[in-house]
């Protein structure tokens, strides 16, 4: 069993207002993919004002923070959010959905694409590996927090997290998703991206992979409290997730369909 790190999830606390690493983690995310989507647009030939740019990936940083809290209450509380509905608006106490932050994203998105006249799909494609880069700083945020742990487990590496009220050796689910939904899905969608032409194509192999990498994980991470297992051993995450795979496929195939028809 591994020792869980002694890591004060806060930075900096002056009364009411602190930094924590988790939040930290997010914006260094954007930073990062503001400074490097713009050079990627440049290796495409994808010209943009500076001031679409900015709106563009502004938009994209509301879709995350509207949709995922959305999704989270759509997704998972519904009913405690019918109950107590001014709790919406209380994002400082936790409750973001990556499910909800992606829709949000992708409608956010394509709602600006549509009103300037760019196309989602080439302006998407630059993107999805920095996504990654969020989802692994965001990931490693979570595991500072001692939140969203995995199931109780033997493995060598197994942790008992601090927040656990069990106090039960579990597996570090969080490091696995950095690893998986972060730094794999990087290195893959970056070489599709230096690689392929095709619009599209890196977009939604990154949706279908977050799909599968994160359906593969939720095996090993405990299940929400008030949800459980909803269709047999599937949870509310592998369910979402599902749809991400399908989807992907789906428009995947078009898009192949649509190139031979093409080329003839």
């Amino acid at each position: 069993m591994i020792q869980f790190p002694e890591i004060n999830p806060t930075i900096v606390k002056l009364g009411m207002f602190e930094i924590r690493w988790y939040g930290l983690f997010y914006i260094v995310g954007f930073i990062i993919a503001f400074i490097f989507v713009k050079k990627s647009y440049a290796r495409k030939n994808i010209k943009m004002k500076k001031e679409d740019y900015e709106t563009f990936l502004f938009n994209l940083m509301l879709g995350v923070i509207i949709g995922g809290r959305l999704g989270y209450i759509l997704f998972y509380n519904l009913q405690f959010y019918l109950i107590h509905p001014l709790q919406i608006f209380a994002v400082w106490q936790g409750g973001m959905s990556f499910h909800g932050g992606a829709i949000g994203v992708i409608i956010f998105g394509y709602i600006f694409c549509k009103k300037h006249n760019y196309s989602f799909l080439k302006l998407a494609d630059p993107v999805m590996p920095f996504v990654s880069i969020a989802l692994f700083l965001g990931r490693i945020g979570n595991f500072i927090n001692g939140e969203l742990w995995g199931r109780v487990t033997n493995v060598p590496w197994a942790i008992v997290f601090p927040l656990d009220p069990q106090k039960l050796p579990r597996h570090p689910s969080q490091i696995y998703e950095a690893l998986l939904e972060g730094a794999l899905l990087f290195a893959i969608t970056y070489i599709m991206f230096r690689k392929i032409k095709k619009p599209g194509i890196v977009f939604w192999t990154w949706i279908g992979l977050y799909g599968l990498f994160r359906s593969l994980v939720e095996f090993v991470r405990q299940p929400d409290e008030n949800l459980g297992h909803l269709i047999g051993f599937m949870t509310m995450g592998q369910i979402l997730s599902s749809v991400m795979i399908i989807s992907s496929l789906v428009a995947i195939v078009l898009i192949i369909r649509e190139k031979k028809d093409e080329t003839g």
